[in-house]
C-alpha cells in the first residue's frame, strides 16, 4: 500500500465523516502534491462491486515488470478496453478510481505505471521532488509500453483489441494527443486539460501541435478557460493546426482552472466535470467503443 493509499483510507473516512456533521470541508495533506491538500467532501469513491479491480504487471518491450491497475467487469466481455493515462501524480487512486468508474460502464480500464522506471512518484510529496522524475520519461518509452499495456490486457482478461481508447489528464493529456498520432488504430481518444505546446528535446522530440496535421483518430480535448498553465490560446493554435476537417473536437469550460475533474483537489468544478464526463462517455460511444 503506498503512502497515497493509505492517505486516500483515511481521507474516505474523513469525508464519511464531515457530511456526517454537516461540516462544509474535510483535508487530507502530505500526499505528492503537499500545496493541494485532499479535499474529502468532494472525492469520489468507486465501490468495486462487480468488478475485477487490482495492481497487475505487464512486460514492456525491454523486459521491464511495469506495475498496471486495471478494472474490468466481471462477467461477460469482450469489453472495449480505455487506457487510463496518469497524471504527474502517478497511478494514485484518483486514477485507480477512474478505472472503476469506466469499468462500471462496461470498459476494460488499465492504468500502467509510465514513470515507473524512473521512480515511484507516489511517494514523493512535492512538485519539486516529481518534476526531475518526470522530466527523465522519454516519450519513445511511454509508447512502447501503452502499446504493450494494450496488447497484455487483451490476451490477458476479456479486452477487445480491436476497439481501444485512451484518455488522460494534464501529462496524461498530453500522452493522448501523442499516442493516438502514434497508434491510428485506435478508435478514440479524449485529453483532458493536456499541454499541446512546449520545448521539444531528445526526451521530448515532439508536442501534439506538431503532429496535428497527421493526425488521423478522432481526440476530444476537454479544457480550461481559466487554466493559467495551458492558456485557451494553446488550444486556439492546436485547432489552427488541426485544420477545418479534423475530426478532433474541443470543449472550453471558460470558468474552469487546471485539473477541473480532479475531486480530490481544490481545483475540482463538479459542473464541468460531470458535463466532460458525460461528453467523455458519449464520444467513445459514438466512435465505437461499445460491447459487441
Amino acid at each position: 500500500m503506498t503512502r497515497f493509499d493509505e492517505l486516500w483510507k483515511i481521507a474516505e473516512l474523513n469525508r464519511r465523516q464531515v457530511l456526517a456533521s454537516g461540516a462544509a470541508t474535510g483535508f487530507v495533506t502530505g500526499f505528492a502534491m503537499s500545496t493541494q491538500p485532499v479535499s474529502a467532501q468532494t472525492m469520489i469513491v468507486t465501490d468495486t462491486a462487480g468488478l475485477e479491480a487490482k495492481m497487475e504487471t505487464f512486460p514492456a518491450p525491454d523486459g521491464k515488470a511495469v506495475p498496471v491497475y486495471r478494472a474490468y467487469p466481471k462477467d461477460g466481455g469482450p469489453y472495449p478496453i480505455i487506457v487510463v493515462v496518469q497524471e504527474i501524480f502517478g497511478v494514485h487512486e484518483h486514477i485507480k478510481d477512474v478505472c472503476r468508474r469506466l469499468a462500471k460502464q462496461g470498459y476494460y480500464a488499465i492504468a500502467p505505471s509510465l514513470f515507473d522506471r524512473q521512480g515511484d512518484v507516489t511517494q514523493l510529496k512535492s512538485f519539486d521532488e516529481i518534476r526531475p522524475i518526470v522530466s527523465k520519461v522519454p516519450d519513445a518509452q511511454v509508447m512502447a509500453d501503452i502499446d504493450a499495456a494494450i496488447k497484455w490486457a487483451a490476451k490477458t482478461g476479456p479486452g477487445d483489441e480491436g476497439k481501444v481508447g485512451i484518455t488522460g489528464f494534464c501529462w496524461g493529456g498530453r500522452i493522448v494527443w501523442l499516442y493516438a498520432a502514434h497508434n491510428n488504430a485506435i478508435k478514440a481518444g479524449v485529453a483532458w486539460y493536456g499541454r499541446l505546446v512546449g520545448d521539444k528535446n531528445e526526451i521530448t522530440p515532439s508536442q501534439p501541435v506538431d503532429l496535428a496535421a497527421d493526425l488521423e483518430v478522432p481526440v476530444l480535448g476537454l479544457y480550461g478557460g481559466a487554466d493559467t498553465g495551458i492558456p485557451v490560446a494553446t488550444v486556439d493554435q492546436m485547432k489552427a493546426a488541426l485544420g477545418p476537417d479534423s475530426k478532433c473536437e474541443f470543449q472550453v469550460y471558460p470558468d474552469a482552472p487546471h485539473a477541473f475533474f480532479a475531486d480530490y483537489r481544490p481545483s475540482y468544478r463538479e459542473a464541468a466535470a460531470k458535463d466532460a464526463w458525460g461528453r467523455m462517455l458519449a464520444w467513445f460511444k459514438d466512435k465505437g467503443l461499445t460491447q459487441s
